[in-house]
This record gives C-alpha cells, structure tokens and sequence, in this order.
C-alpha cells in the first residue's frame, strides 16, 4: 500500500499504529499477564508459548485402592482364622502384609470420615452417626472444611479419583436433587462416584447415585447383585484409564455392601454354606481361635475370652433356635465369599493391565461384627432400627428365604462375637470386639515381605497419612482458601519393611455412645457404659456409675485378663489420660440417650410444615428423612390426577419399600392404600368402584390410633369409597435406604400389588398435596 494515496489523516493514523512497518513498529512493546511465563509481542515470531501448568505425578507413581468391608470382625476373613472361604484376600495377605493390632472407632460413619481425613471422629464433628447429631464440635454431623479428606490433595497433585459403594457420612436429609452437595464424595475430591448414600443397602436392587444423578441398576436385571455390579464399575473405570491414559495413576475407594446387613448372597452361595455352621458359635470360637494360632496372627498364649454373659450358650438352645441361627450364619459367610470373589476380579484386571505391583492395596473394615441383631437375629433389620426384637416363629417363616431379597436379614449376636474371636463384645463397644480389625497391606513394588504380620499398634486415622506417605505428598495447608487441621494420624510406612519397628502409635482414646476407652504404652482402660449392649437403644445413665477395666494389652492380646484391682493406680492415670484426650479432641459433652438424639436431629433438620406440594415427575428419590413426617400422627394425602377412559394403574404417593412403608395408589382403576408393617403385616384398603374417567380428586386420610394403630379412608371427589384399620405402624423408620416418590415407587416396591416396571402412574398426575392439619 502506497500511504501517499490515502488521505493525511488515515496515513499519519497509520503510520502511528506501525501497520505499515515504520518506525512506531519497531519499538518493542510485550504484555506481562499473571501466571503466564512466555512473552506476549505485536508479532507472533516476536512472541514465546506458555501453557498453563497441569498437575501430573511423577513417573511411575503408585496407584491406591483402598477397600471398606462393613461391620468384618477379625475372625471374619480366612487368613485372619475365618472358617468362610476367601482365597482372593487371603492371596493379598499371602503376598503383602497382615496387621494384628489396628483399631477403627467401633461405628461405621465415624470410621469412614476418619480413614480419609486422617483424624480423630470427633475433631472432625463425627463423634458417632450422622444421624445422632448434637449441636457441638464433636458431634455436629458435618465434616467441618477445616479436615478436608486427602483425596483433596490426591485429586489436586494429579491421581484420577474414584469413590465406589457405601457412603454414609452425608446428612440425610441433603440427599435429595437439590443439595446441597457439599458433603457429598462429589465434593470430597472425587472426579467419578457410584454410591449408595445409606448405611446399608438392598444388594438385589439398591437405590444408586452416579454423582448426583439417581439410578437404578438392578432394573431389568433378574441376576443383578450390588457387589457385582460395584466391581464391574472398578473394572471398567479401570481399564478405561490405563487405554486413555496409561501414565497417569488412580487413587480409588471401594466400600462395599458386605458386610452389613441385610446378608445377601446369590443362591449358589447360599447353597454353597449349608450346614457349615451347625457346630454353632461356641465351637467356631474355638476353631477359628486355634487356626489363629497356627496362622500367628494372633501371639502365641494369646487366651480365648469367655462367652459374653449375655450371649447363650449354643448347646442350651432348642433344635429350632438352632436350625435358624445356624442358617443365618450360613447367609453371612455367602456373602462374604461372595464379595471374596469380586475383589478378585477387581486384583485381576489390576493384573491384566499391568498395575497390581505398583498399587498399594489397603484392605480393612469400618468395625467389629455386629451385634445388634440381638438375641435372635431379624428377617427385617427394620425391626431392629424400630427397636423390636424378632420372635423366633417369625424367623423360622423366611427360612427357605433367608439371604435372598425377601429377607433385610442380620444375624444373632452370638455369631458376631464368633466373628470378632478371640476377642469378646461387638461394634459400637469399645473393647477390641469392636474396634480391632483386619488390615491387610500389598504393594509389590514398596514391600519386600511376603504373608508377614506387623503388630504395630495402629488406628483407622493413620490409613490417610500412609497414603500420603507412599505418594510422596504432604497434606495441603489450606484448601479452597481455607486453613486446614494437622492430621490427628501418623504414617505406617515407617513398619512395611521393618517388622521390629517400634511403635509411632504409643496413644490413643476411644469413645461411641458413652463407652469409653484409654490406650497408653501397652495398657488400656475401658468401660460399657451402663452395661448397654448395641441391640439396646435409648435410656440415660449416670457415666460417673460405670465400671472400668484395666487390661495390660502388650501382654494380654485378648484382654481376658482385667488388672483394675490390682493396678488401681494405673487405672487411674489412664482415666485421667483419656479425659485430656478427650477435652483435646472435642468429646464433651457426653450425652447417651440415643434415641433422643436421633429425634432431635429429625426435630432440627425434618421439613416442618402444615402442607407439602409435590409435582411429578421431579419429586422422586427423596430420602425418607426429608419426606413430610406423616408416620403416626393424623394427615391427609390428596392427588390430583387425570384419569384415561381406559383406566389408571400405578402409584400416587409412596414411602418404604419391601422392608416397610405406605403407598397410595391405584389397582385395577380402583383407588387403593396399603401400609406394609415390616413385610410382616400389610393392610390394604381398596375401593370397590372403578375410577371416572377425566379429573378427579384422589384422597387418603390417616387417623393416628392408640398404640401404633390407625384408619385410612379413602374418598373420590369428596364421596368417600372405601375405609380400613391400619393394626400396625411402624414409629421410627421405614428404610435406611428406600425413598419417598411420587407419582412412581423407585427402588423395592412396598406393595406386593404393584412391580417396579408397573409402579409408574400410567394417567396424568398433576401434583400431590400431603397436608398434617
């Protein structure tokens, strides 16, 4: 361009602005933008690339796979003594290490809040469930921001994250569509999730949530089981990371169902154990206890403890209390197994792609086996969360059903304490029947032993640190701009190749629902509260009225031998150890009502108010904590529908599932109720009347009766058409796990009426109005 031909003024613009390379063009101009370190020039060739950092480990950095069986004890697994069947963890051990002295907190959400934010359960507001919450630090229910878990720093520093099965820490009254999702595993540092947001879950059709979205994986699938399914979803996660990216590594979390309650199995398994367990459990003890010995996971001498008090003895009880809880054990190992051989598919395809040496598998449980199956063990766990025990009659009806989907089936507490030999007592108590645990560490390509034990005193807090350690990561000192607590735990790298190591871990207190407990240099001291085993609930005691005993531990493995009266003094200075643990780390206020505590979170947090307006198809999957609290008290449930010439089928308004609960809805164009006490008793209430086409106005109003009894009348359109005793309720809840839905029954159906696939309202329903005036 010749710039004489343009007029002057354009040109001398031009000209200024170096378009035309003169001299304004040669003066050297950059730009400087923070965070970036190339140059920025007029010109490209003047000019130097810079892109963004992006977080990338180092070459060859592990991989972790951190495995939470639920309620395990240490006599549960095979290479732990087990009597069930569990070659794929036991090769883990054979080819890694055992740890024979690692303690959890005694409880399941504590546990899991604990193992990845390396702290104690009560510096993280976890001081016992989420649902019996109290308004101070130890106990608010809420994993404070300050104790972030280090899947944080994992996420951050470059590992892909995976959280895989049971998550139970997350209020439940947050776990519907609309949040908040700050204490969900989405929040937590985790880039994929696949949970069940329960304490248990149906194995046969769980309700599901990949990230937020709800789910349900069983449908259409007669041979669905959750553990399968978790270990297909691993498998796959798996696989595809080492064909997208095979440098990267994977940090994931898979907590399985098992080995909670209900103790589902598929049949073959099920088969697999029958009559494995007549001996019953006194005899087990005594089994799995020798093969302890033999195996040296326990030291040698180490005494078996007595039987419980409370727990009968086997050869007392009648050839009918036999028959029933021996097939209540049988269902228990099925499941075990079962899950056994999952794991193994997840260490074969570990293998398969080449990662199996390079991961560092860390495999335990939330607690000791449970007890609060009670003196009878349950068809329906329901019945005990309600606070009933099971008639044995009851029992002896799902027989032939026990372990499959009829049955929410738990076992009688004298197989628990089987299970934690050859210790005595269960989870939720704080002798090592429910705090000593499993450990079982391999990582090929950090641990030179083979099929050793390591009886460094360890706790759950220390899992986080260990990670950390091996990765080669320090915890951060603030996330998301905000300061964060100093882990509570330590590292066990120190011990993987160095069995005579001296303990980093010479302290430690305990406390869960007022039973207490003191570790200091070998010595403990622990108490039960009044006494109160885990399958009693609610009622307050006196802590000053309880007993302490005193075991020296180092020598006395089994605590069989309590030392209080000859070692006063010692007991004493644990006592007062644990009371500056305990002010240190957040555990006043102690407060052992329990059930009252559950009532007052239900209290603060339930939706209170006179009317609730619910639109389909949105209002599903609601948990039943966060659904209007209609249970024993009068109200009235009114739909307002469209109803097709050709007739309706399908739910209104429902809550429950198999295992208990209410459903409004209609069959064969016949308005109906039906209230599901416990898949026990179930009271239906059908109109004789088929439906009018066109709108119609569809109610059911409940009339609380004396003693946990009411009556339900239907009306449409204002005529009343039908009426019926409800003889049953339940007081507390309907499921740990099932949802309130409208206008469809996700998950298990409550009614027997109904199938999932012919649940969903088939008319037009506009909105349900759920009123308690």
């Amino acid at each position: 361009m010749n710039v004489s031909s343009l007029p002057t003024r354009l040109a001398s613009t031009v000209l200024a602005l170096g378009l035309l390379g003169g001299a304004a063009a040669q003066e050297p101009k950059t730009k400087t933008v923070p965070g970036f370190d190339g140059v920025i020039a007029r010109k490209y060739e003047d000019s130097k690339e810079s892109w963004p950092k992006q977080s990338r480990p180092p070459e060859d950095a592990p991989n972790v796979l951190l495995i939470l069986l639920d309620d395990t004890g240490y006599g549960h697994i095979g290479c732990f003594g087990g009597l069930t069947e569990t070659p794929n963890m036991d090769r883990l051990a054979g080819n890694g290490l055992i740890y024979n002295n690692f303690h959890t907190t005694a409880l399941c959400s504590p546990s899991r809040a604990s193992i990845l934010a390396g702290r104690n359960h009560h510096s993280i507001g976890m001081g016992s469930h989420a649902m019996t919450a109290m308004g101070f630090p130890g106990y608010s229910g809420f994993v404070p921001l300050t104790a972030q878990e280090i899947t944080r720093v994992v996420q951050d520093k470059g590992w892909t994250t995976y959280a895989i099965g049971k998550w139970d820490h997350t209020p439940l009254f947050q776990i519907q569509q609309v949040g908040p999702f700050t204490y969900w595993p989405t929040s937590d540092g985790f880039d994929h999730t696949y949970t069940f947001m329960a304490a248990d879950a149906n194995n046969f059709t769980p309700v599901m949530f990949a990230g937020h979205e709800p789910i349900e994986p069983a449908r259409g699938n007669p041979d669905y089981h959750l553990s399968t399914d978790m270990a297909d979803k691993a498998i796959h996660y798996l696989t595809g990371q080492k064909s997208v990216d095979p440098e990267r590594p994977f940090f994931m979390f898979w907590a399985p169902g098992a080995m909670h309650a209900p103790h589902h199995a598929p049949q073959e398994y099920l088969d697999k154990y029958k009559g494995r367990f007549d001996m019953g459990w006194d005899k087990a003890r005594e089994m799995i206890h020798q093969r302890q010995l033999e195996m040296g996971v326990i030291p040698p001498g180490t005494k078996l403890t007595e039987r419980t008090k409370e727990i009968p003895a086997w050869d007392s009880l009648t050839a009918d209390q036999r028959k029933m809880y021996a097939r209540q054990m049988e269902a228990f190992a099925a499941q075990l197994d079962h899950v056994d051989m999952e794991i193994g598919r997840m260490i074969a395809a570990l293998e398969r792609i080449g990662e199996l040496d390079n991961t560092l598998i860390m495999l335990t449980s939330d607690n000791g086996s449970s007890g609060e199956g009670g003196m009878s063990g349950t068809h329906n766990e329901m019945l005990l969360v309600n606070n009933l025990q099971t008639e044995l009659e009851e029992n002896l009806k799902k027989y032939d059903e026990w372990g499959l989907e009829e049955t929410n089936n738990h076992f009688h507490a004298g197989w628990a304490m089987a299970g934690n030999t050859p210790f005595r007592y269960f989870k939720q108590v704080v002798h090592r029947g429910g705090i000593q645990d499993p450990l079982i560490v391999h990582w090929p390509d950090g641990i030179e032993g083979k099929g050793e034990v390591r009886d460094q005193y360890h706790h759950i807090i220390d899992i986080a640190p260990t990670i950390l350690d091996v990765l080669g990561l320090e915890p951060m000192e603030e996330i998301d701009g905000i300061k964060q607590l100093p882990l509570d735990g330590t590292s066990m790298k120190y011990s993987f190749n160095d069995a005579d190591a001296a303990d980093q871990r010479t302290r430690q207190y305990y406390e869960l629902f007022g039973n207490r407990a003191m570790y200091l240099d070998g010595w403990k001291a622990v108490t039960i509260h009044a006494g109160r085993m885990p399958w009693v609930i609610g009622g307050t005691f006196p802590f000053e009225d309880d007993v302490w005993e005193l075991y020296h531990v180092a020598e006395d493995f089994s605590e069989s031998n309590n030392l209080a009266e000859e070692h006063p003094e010692k007991l004493e200075e644990l006592k007062q150890a644990w009371d500056e643990e305990a002010w240190k780390y957040n555990v006043y206020p102690l407060y052992d009502d329990v059930a009252s505590r559950l009532s007052a979170v239900y209290a603060r947090n339930a939706p209170i108010r006179d009317e609730y307006v619910f639109y389909p198809p949105g209002a599903v999957r609601i948990a039943e904590a966060a659904s209007p609290p209609v249970k024993n008290k009068n109200h009235t449930l009114t739909a307002f529908a469209k109803i097709p010439e050709d007739g309706a089928e399908g739910v209104l308004v429902c809550s429950g599932g198999l295992y208990g609960g209410y459903t409004f809805h209609v069959k064969d164009n016949r308005l109906s109720y039906e209230y599901n006490a416990y898949n026990e008793d179930r009271y239906r209430i059908t109109a004789d009347a088929a439906l009018p086409a066109g709108e119609v106005k569809l109610k059911a109003v409940f009339k609380a009766g004396e003693n946990f009894t009411g009556m339900v009348t239907l009306f449409v359109n204002g005529e009343k058409v039908a009426e019926g005793e409800v003889g049953r309720t339940m007081p507390g809840t309907f499921s740990l796990s099932e949802t309130f839905d409208v206008g469809d029954d996700t998950g298990t159906p409550v009614s027997k009426d109904y199938t999932r696939d012919t649940a969903e309202f088939s008319g037009t329903l506009d909105r349900v109005v759920i009123s308690l005036k």
